[in-house]
């Protein structure tokens, strides 16, 4: 029963990564695009894209609620993540209805409940992988929910590009309102582990605040993000308009990067478990920082397939090592509250790096954006050094 209920548990820690993904694919690929026929610029994409984080640096809420309650007895994680799946397939369906520049607010709206139905179930399901994941797992289970999520680009990536390339937007959101509902029936048969949970005291709280290690950590969970995701989100406009490169040679690209990211989610695990955390991501910041420059440097769309895949093998790697971490961290007593706080600090630093993108691109142009986001990367090393430093048993 539990070698069952196992398998259950990854499958759908797969499955909603795969959700995820889907999404994610259209908000990192897409959505500049589908706002940029509505001749939306840059700059306010980019505001629109820093917005959405809010649901995401909430997540601690939503942590902090799952560890301490019940939902209507039927666990701490599972109704949640239930909860989050159907919020997210009805907002994401209604947005094909709503004229962006017309109905500005409503349009906004239905992206903030997506992005929250997004962070609700992506927060639950992190708690629960936490409390139910052994330590020597750990490289595992983040591999299979980075794979997932990287699967899943490749597949819509492609899909998309060529659903948008035929102006078949509303095809694209019926999609990703459909996956989500798909996932809700994976999760219902997943059974959590009953066991006795203890009370969130504020003691327990703020003792991970006087961890100097965890707090180097936060800080790199800002450095990180703000470079990796704010230059990941323009580089669908920039082989769009920099290279010229028509929609639907765009979504094939992002299936080249979603191919890189699974590669380096997959090798990812287990490099970390032979190589130790501190290796592992010395090891994908340097590769990220050289791929980050790279983009800048690309001369054409066939050099362009190259420096994408590449790029694609340092996001799966880099975020497999961090996500480890970050469930190194946690306290199992308020597992979701705590990964939440590293989950939510990271989105500070996406919020933080899509507007700075946007602003970089319409002002400085995609090349000195990318390098802008490579000294990011830079800067980050001395941060890595310092939590190895101070935090000698995560070698």
């Amino acid at each position: 029963m539990e070698k069952k209920q196992r398998l259950n548990r990854l499958i759908l820690f797969g499955g909603v990564y795969v959700v995820e993904g889907g999404l994610l694919t259209y908000f990192s690929a897409f959505n500049a695009i589908y706002l940029r026929t509505y001749d939306m610029s840059f700059s306010r994409i980019g505001l629109i894209g820093g917005i959405m984080m809010v649901p995401f640096v909430l997540k601690v809420f939503i942590g902090l609620l799952s560890d301490k309650v019940n939902l209507a007895g039927l666990g701490y994680r599972k109704p949640y993540i239930i909860i989050g799946l159907v919020l997210q397939a009805v907002t994401i369906f209604l947005i094909q209805f709503v004229n962006p520049v017309n109905q500005f607010g409503l349009f906004l709206t239905f992206m903030l409940l997506a992005a929250l139905g997004m962070s609700t179930y992506d927060t639950c399901s992190d708690g629960l992988s936490i409390d139910t994941t052994p330590k020597e797992e750990r490289g595992l289970v983040q591999g299979i929910m980075v794979g997932g999520r990287a699967l899943s680009s490749i597949v819509f990536a492609a899909v998309f590009g060529l659903l948008s390339a035929s102006g078949n937007w509303w095809m694209v959101f019926t999609i990703m309102a459909v996956l989500a509902l798909v996932v809700l029936f994976i999760a219902l048969p997943v059974i959590e582990a009953e066991k006795k949970r203890e009370a969130v005291s504020q003691k327990g709280v703020f003792t991970a605040f006087k961890d100097k290690g965890f707090l180097l950590f936060m800080a790199l969970g800002i450095l990180y993000p703000l470079g990796l995701y704010g230059s990941n989100g323009m580089v669908g406009p920039f082989l769009n308009e920099g290279l010229g490169i028509p929609l639907d040679g765009v979504g094939a690209y992002f299936s080249v990067f979603g191919v890189g990211t699974v590669l380096g989610a997959v090798v990812g695990g287990p490099l970390v478990k032979r190589f130790g955390r501190r290796n592992s991501i010395t090891t994908a910041l340097v590769l990220t920082v050289i791929v980050t420059a790279a983009m800048a440097l690309v001369p054409s769309a066939g050099m362009a397939w190259v420096v994408v895949f590449a790029f694609g093998v340092a996001f799966g790697y880099y975020e497999t090592v961090y996500f480890a971490m970050g469930m190194d961290f946690c306290d199992p007593r308020i597992a979701a509250f705590m990964f939440s706080i590293t989950m939510a600090v990271g989105n500070i630093g996406i919020g933080l790096g899509s507007p700075l993108a946007g602003v970089l691109v319409d002002n400085m142009g995609f090349k000195a954006m990318f390098v802008v986001f490579a000294v990011v990367h830079v800067l980050a090393l001395p941060v890595v050094f310092g939590i190895f430093k101070l935090r000698k048993d995560m070698r």
